[in-house]
């Protein structure tokens, strides 16, 4: 047996191991959940303590885990290297499908189901979702009308898989491979732990956060970006998986840390890659800030898998 396949195999037998772990500690009488996904393993209760089996939580370290891809940046390259589920357009400030006044960058964006934040790196040449001067002339990418995207989440490794989906063609293009943060164990769930198992559709109740907005999060009332760094991406309708309801889940940024003695913010970024969420997945801010541009106006749905190999993905495979 290979080392990579030996490590994916005990990584599964430990998931098995905690779902096991927490069905002893359950009532006799309550019905089990068992692991989905994972074989079923027989082990004495007295092994590992229950209350202790969170510091075992650890992402799979092999093969798939290491892979790393990023070809976001072929959305906006206006060469021969961008990518075939985008356009180059060029500006001008009087449309066809806008009568009555110049058309705007919001206007461009709004025809063609593209974000703001997406065409204004494509203009800057750079990860500046902001800045938004334009000329008449300027060329900016923008995404074709029968592109979506899905995005494959692996339990197991702590990773998320990138796709675009092309309608018209039935391809699939790997964008980009992230790490990501998921939910704590938890004995109640299908998946093992507070994060759930399944397809689900994004919704569009997105947000932006900033220092100092506050808000609410289990009914207190709390700096925004402590808890979700600058985006918010929520989830919205279960399409498939094990009854969990998607309503409090979501996509968002590492939580931000204050430091009282050098009044200043930073990422907590030790939270990606490991097991510490309230169910949510969790981002880098540059991550976050590059998905929320692209998918926020387009179809997407996550998979969310306790293997990639378990994914159920759609179109055929580009290789680019």
């Amino acid at each position: 047996m290979s080392i990579p396949k030996a490590i994916f195999i005990g990584s599964l037998s430990l998931f098995a191991v905690i779902g096991g772990l927490a069905l002893f500690k359950k009532k006799g009488d309550a019905a089990p959940k068992e692991l989905v996904g994972a074989p079923t393993l027989t082990v004495e209760a007295t092994e590992v303590a229950p209350e202790r089996s969170q510091q075992y939580l650890q992402p799979v370290q092999d093969e798939v885990a290491e892979e790393e891809m990023d070809q976001v940046w072929r959305l906006f390259t206006k060469g021969k290297q961008k990518l075939p589920v985008v356009e180059t357009v060029r500006y001008k400030s009087r449309v066809s499908w806008l009568k009555g006044r110049p058309a705007w960058i919001t206007d461009y964006a709004a025809h063609f189901s593209t974000s703001r934040h997406f065409i204004a790196r494509s203009l800057n040449g750079k990860k500046d979702y902001y800045t938004q001067k334009i000329s008449p002339g300027d060329q900016f990418n923008i995404l074709k009308k029968d592109v979506n995207f899905y995005l494959v989440v692996d339990l197991s490794r702590c990773k998320l898989w990138f796709y675009a989906l092309d309608g018209a063609t039935n391809e699939r293009h790997l964008l980009k491979t992230y790490k990501v943060g998921l939910g704590r164990f938890d004995e109640d769930s299908y998946s093992g732990l507070l994060t759930p198992k399944g397809k689900f559709s994004l919704g569009d109740k997105v947000a932006i956060y900033k220092t100092g907005m506050s808000g609410y999060f289990q009914d207190d009332e709390v700096e925004m970006v402590r808890v979700f760094g600058t985006r918010w991406i929520p989830f919205s309708e279960e399409l498939s998986g094990e009854g969990d309801s998607p309503r409090g889940y979501g996509f968002h940024g590492a939580p931000w840390v204050f430091d009282v003695g050098t009044e200043t913010y930073s990422e907590d970024l030790s939270t990606i890659g490991s097991y510490e969420s309230d169910g949510c997945i969790r981002l880098a801010q540059n991550d976050i800030e590059e998905l929320y541009a692209i998918i926020i106006t387009k179809p997407t749905v996550v998979e969310i898998v306790t293997d990639f190999h378990d994914a159920e993905i759609p179109g055929d495979l580009v290789e680019n």
